[in-house]
């Protein structure tokens, strides 16, 4: 039995000691096996790097490793390949001239078996480009228009691709898009091209067709008009069975679906996909015609559990809505029962709206999933709290599920709020599974649009002028904590702890802490000796014991972070890289340039 141990402990070390990938790996864990740091050396870790972006805007880049070179995104949206011992530039790439958007949290790595072809993929400008890795040169014979072959015009697909990576799998890179949040988006269909020719391999139509599985829960000829259903964020790869799990979003127009009556599959749904022919093994959907915006936007995370006295390969995900859904990876069982409850309907003219939706028995929520005057934030002035008072009383509020109205709905999580991109991780060898969560209330109000909207009568015509529940001085309306890290243990289905996450300056400047930080687009990272590492907009970053949620060691750096950290191992010493270059404060965005910079830390000494 110790041999089997053993054995099991070096396979497991073997598949996560890289960061080859956005995540960690095709994997997507955000999980490493690399033991130098642990619980009774990691206050002493020190900065061993240091490389400055210059003035940008906000980045949230997922560094990767290949080699002797981590690969980063820099001023401009420029890619530099660094010396990964000592974040000394080697060569520079930068976008064509003009480029207006650009993949910004991450990028793939792609080589050859021989080794001798190294690429990275990106897109800019709805072209997805690859760079060779040895040198920075642009791969001129590899171009892919993303626009094409959509079966939509392109001159009319002004929003498609993703600030996220997609995902590489032996000679293949799977890609999902960012379609627009609007009437007549783009179909959220997922391709995957071949990396050496850019050779169209396969289509996934997250809206059917005819004859398609699924084409009998939308109108006739929805694909036609309807766009959404997307992977715009993170998908994970089971690599020894060849299989995609993908996550993806609403079918647009977001918060108003007369136009798609029916349960939309296959929006808001876990896709689990053959990712050599694209074809479907199972789904499941976690919300039926969504119109709320509850994208499933974290990559699903693979690890194996206890369950019934069985070891069990599964798949969890976590939602906007602060579930966790659990299943087998093979099968799509759910581990713990699914029921379908009834939910509030819409009172909107025109608007169908699903009678049930799902909720999971098991493991509880990681957010709060209601918003009443009792949960304001103590911090609210006399007037904000009698604004947001006024607005809780007036609107619809009757808990999850409460549908968009004209005279404004309460939504709680947010449809910013829940678990986003990069925020969770997994031990995948000890079932355990680390959440980053943020509560941030939302009021859905509907309104008629004035102008016209191709293909839709007036009373078709509504659109959501939805806003986050802030006050005046940039805090949520609600009381903290704002952000939370759960941790759960997923062979029992419970929560081990769960803590606040971070803080704000501005209060913790006055001794007010506890708070969790505010706004966050952050990942966890876990390792195999047991802790946590993150990163936060209040400029700091953390080390969690994993069993406990203590905090074992914090460091604070010049800017905020978001994003997911990377670590890696080079000539026998272990580092751990963020990327420091986000707004720091109270406001979600700002456009004011950052000096930004990757910090490299590990302990001292030669390895």
């Amino acid at each position: 039995m110790r041999a089997l141990i053993l054995l099991a402990t070096s396979l497991l070390a073997q598949d996560y000691r890289t960061w080859r990938d956005y995540g960690g790996g095709p994997h997507a864990t955000q999980f490493t096996a690399l033991d130098q740091i642990n619980k009774s050396n990691v206050t002493r870790l020190e900065i061993a790097w240091r490389y400055p972006i210059g003035e940008n805007k906000r980045y949230s880049f997922n560094p990767v490793i290949a080699g002797d070179r981590i690969f980063v995104m820099a001023a401009g949206n420029s890619i530099v390949a660094l010396n990964a011992s000592s974040g000394a530039p080697l060569w520079k790439w930068s976008p064509p001239a003009g480029t207006t958007a650009i993949t910004t949290r991450g990028i793939n790595y792609w080589e050859s078996k021989d080794g001798r072809d190294k690429r990275l993929i990106l897109a800019s400008n709805h072209i997805l480009r690859a760079i060779d890795a040895n040198t920075g040169k642009t791969i001129d014979s590899f171009q892919v228009d993303l626009r094409l072959g959509l079966d939509r015009d392109p001159k009319l697909l002004t929003v498609l691709q993703s600030l996220s990576p997609g995902k590489i799998f032996e000679d293949l890179i799977v890609v999902g898009s960012a379609t627009n949040q609007g009437y007549g988006s783009a179909p959220g269909d997922i391709r995957a091209f071949d990396v050496r020719t850019g050779k169209l391999v396969w289509t996934f139509h997250t809206i059917p067709r005819p004859g398609e599985f699924g084409y009998d829960g939308w109108p006739k000829d929805a694909w036609k008009a309807v766009g959404g259903a997307n992977v715009w964020s993170e998908m994970s790869i089971d690599e020894k069975r060849g299989i995609l799990f993908a996550p993806t979003a609403s079918a647009k127009y977001n918060f108003y679906g007369k136009d798609r009556s029916g349960h939309n599959l296959f929006a808001d749904s876990l896709l689990a996909i053959d990712v050599r022919t694209g074809k479907r093994l199972w789904h499941y959907q976690m919300v039926h015609h969504d119109i709320w915006d509850y994208d499933d936007s974290t990559a699903p995370k693979l690890l194996t559990v206890n369950h019934n006295g069985r070891r069990i390969d599964a798949v969890a995900q976590v939602s906007k809505q602060g579930f966790v859904w659990v299943f087998d990876r093979l099968t799509g069982q759910p581990l713990w029962p699914i029921e379908e409850r009834k939910v509030p309907q819409t009172d909107m003219p025109g608007e169908t709206t699903w009678p049930t939706q799902p909720f999971p028995s098991k493991p509880a929520p990681f957010a709060r999933q209601s918003f009443t005057v009792d949960d304001l934030s103590p911090f609210l002035t006399p007037a904000d709290r009698a604004k947001f008072r006024d607005q809780i009383l007036s609107a619809r509020n009757e808990g999850l599920f409460t549908p968009p109205a004209q005279r404004g709905a309460i939504q709680m999580p947010g449809n910013n709020g829940g678990a986003n991109w990069g925020g969770a991780a997994v031990d995948p060898g000890k079932g355990l599974l680390v959440v980053v969560s943020k509560d941030l209330p939302c009021l859905l109000k509907l309104d008629k649009r004035a102008d016209e909207v191709p293909g839709l009568s007036p009373d078709e015509r509504y659109e959501s002028a939805f806003g986050f529940m802030i006050a005046s001085d940039g805090l949520s309306a609600i009381k903290p904590p704002w952000t939370t890290l759960t941790v759960y243990d997923l062979n029992s289905g419970d929560i081990k702890w769960r803590i606040p996450l971070g803080e704000v300056p501005e209060l913790a400047a006055r001794g007010i802490r506890n708070t969790g930080t505010h706004y966050p687009k952050l990942g966890p990272i876990v390792t195999s000796t047991g802790l946590v590492f993150t990163g936060t907009r209040d400029k700091k970053v953390r080390a969690f014991d994993i069993d406990n949620g203590k905090l074992l060691w914090e460091f604070e750096v010049p800017t905020a972070i978001e994003g997911i950290p990377a670590v890696y191992e080079l000539n026998g010493k272990q580092y751990l890289v963020f990327c420091a270059s986000a707004q720091v404060g109270l406001t979600p965005a700002t456009s004011k340039p950052i000096e930004g910079e990757y910090i490299a830390f590990a302990l001292p000494g030669k390895p």
